[in-house]
């Protein structure tokens, strides 16, 4: 007995005729006549009664029928496990990203995925420099900048998310010396400088280029200040602790911005430029594992989940002189 004799008393059963289970199964009503008997034949038991005007199951039909319904669910079942087990998600995505966003932002994204896909591998690199992503084997990066200049050709790039790098402080910073009226005022401020390298060009760490929200207008203001670190975590505690201005990402300081732990300074002024970017090198054909991560990175980010975050309780802070 086979998987179609179980078939063929399910449609006889379900149609009430051997003509209907012949038209259901796209067959001539002989070849379902001949097939009933030859699986009555093979079982030695009469699995139907047949009259001129009646087709009844047979106590022998009856148990077949029963048994014949748990059987071919299990067939269906076995069938859709192997599909999804040869649609699944299955080698390495090997990925760059820079320290802070991608510690805070990228890794939990990613484990959330590879949940979602267990026969996928992940690897995730840390850095502050973009490598050569297509010499060193890299499916691509999560990046805050987008390819430029000579990459332009050999790169392709996506926009994940928006984001604004702006100016902030702490209330007791300002306290002490009072807003910046313009952004010439910001070379008369001490600002907090971040040497963090990544960008798609080198530049000078404490030259800030910011555009006007309004007018589009850009402008560059070189600051100064006794504070700088290549770390923006630590740049970020010490705007925290009051010792001066910074310029730093909604992602990394939409919780303190919202608490009141940190003021935005001259609010119409952003970073050009820093939005987060898919960063990968071209390729004839991307493969599925890569194009459903984008996918999905885009759609985890597309809200700007860092807006959403309940704001830190904030503690309180000795100012400093």
């Amino acid at each position: 007995m086979d998987r179609g004799d179980l078939e063929l008393m399910q449609a006889i059963r379900g149609h009430g005729s051997l003509a209907g289970a012949a038209l259901a199964l796209g067959v001539v009503p002989s070849v379902i006549t001949k097939r009933l008997g030859a699986l009555e034949t093979q079982l030695g038991q009469r699995l139907f009664e047949r009259t001129t005007r009646r087709l009844s199951l047979t106590t022998e039909g009856e148990a077949l029928c029963q048994h014949a319904d748990g059987l071919l669910d299990r067939f269906a079942a076995l069938e859709a496990e192997l599909a999804e087990r040869q649609n699944a998600l299955s080698g390495t995505l090997r990925l760059a990203a820079t320290f802070g966003f991608g510690r805070r932002w990228v890794g939990p994204a990613l484990a959330a995925f590879q949940a979602l896909h267990p026969a996928l591998q992940v690897e995730l690199q840390l850095t502050e420099q973009l490598p050569d992503l297509g010499a060193e084997g890299y499916d691509g990066a999560i990046w805050l900048w987008s390819v430029q200049n000579r990459h332009a050709s050999d790169w392709v790039t996506r926009r994940i998310a928006r984001n604004q790098r702006v100016l902030a402080a702490s209330p007791a910073y300002l306290q002490r010396h009072g807003l910046p009226a313009d952004l010439p005022a910001l070379a008369a401020h001490d600002c907090l400088v971040a040497r963090e390298n990544g960008s798609a060009q080198p530049r000078p760490f404490d030259l800030w280029t910011l555009r006007h929200a309004r007018d589009g207008s850009t402008a560059r203001i070189r600051v100064q200040g006794a504070l700088a670190s290549n770390s923006g975590e630590m740049v970020r505690d010490w705007c925290l602790d009051g010792r001066g201005i910074m310029l730093r990402s909604l992602w990394d300081i939409a919780p303190q911005l919202a608490s009141g732990e940190l003021v935005r300074v001259l609010p119409q002024y952003t970073m050009p430029e820093a939005d987060i970017h898919w960063v990968a090198p071209w390729r004839p054909k991307t493969p599925r594992r890569v194009r459903l991560l984008i996918d999905f990175l885009v759609e985890a980010f597309r809200a700007e989940p860092w807006k959403r975050e309940a704001p830190a309780r904030p503690k309180p802070r000795r100012a400093t002189a």
